[in-house]
């Protein structure tokens, strides 16, 4: 009767990592009712590593990807990446990233985050922002990660239409709509 418990718990484990990667051992434990030991020792079981080490494992694979822009000059890290249809990247909110008076996030960061995922995600060798229509939707303050999901909706000729929406961990913060112009051989 354990084993099957077990069995099918390592089945919802990986279900939520496919899902959601970035989920903590203490949320995965709460979501699955089980203790983080619990986790710890499935997750060791079935050769999968702590969230640093998948979040640089993802980082790593995605980053080799990018044609468009140079690696360096994306605006947080991408962690995944699937040339001509969508991206990911996670960008953590510092000191310098804020106003001083207010504490809040500059909004230059969270375009320059969607952005540069939204140049990231064409499959060409030169693309740059034609039109941007963007909503900031409630503040950001220091310590918060937000994660950049950018889709490709549509091509047309050399207009790639790319929408960005990027949460916090409780809710989206910033989306934005862009129409990419990109140049030279696919």
């Amino acid at each position: 009767m354990a084993r099957t418990r077990k069995k099918e718990r390592h089945g919802q484990l990986l279900a939520q990592l496919r899902e959601k990667p970035f989920l903590t051992d203490e949320e995965l434990a709460r979501n699955l009712s089980v203790s983080i030991q619990t986790i710890r020792l499935d997750r060791l079981e079935l050769g999968i590593p702590e969230l640093r080490g998948r979040i640089r494992r993802m980082a790593e694979k995605a980053q080799d990807k990018v044609k468009s822009i140079g690696r360096e000059e994306v605006i947080g890290e991408i962690l995944d990446l699937d040339l001509g249809h969508f991206g990911i990247s996670l960008l953590r909110i510092t000191e310098d990233m804020v106003f001083a008076k207010t504490q809040i996030a500059k909004g230059t960061y969270m375009f320059s985050q969607a952005s540069s995922l939204a140049l990231a995600v064409i499959d060409a060798p030169m693309a740059v922002t034609g039109v941007a229509n963007v909503k900031y939707e409630v503040p950001v303050r220091i310590g918060e990660k937000l994660v950049a999901r950018a889709e490709i909706i549509r091509v047309r000729g050399n207009k790639h239409f790319v929408w960005v929406k990027t949460r916090n961990d409780t809710q989206e913060v910033f989306r934005a709509k862009f129409i990419m112009a990109s140049w030279g051989a696919r």
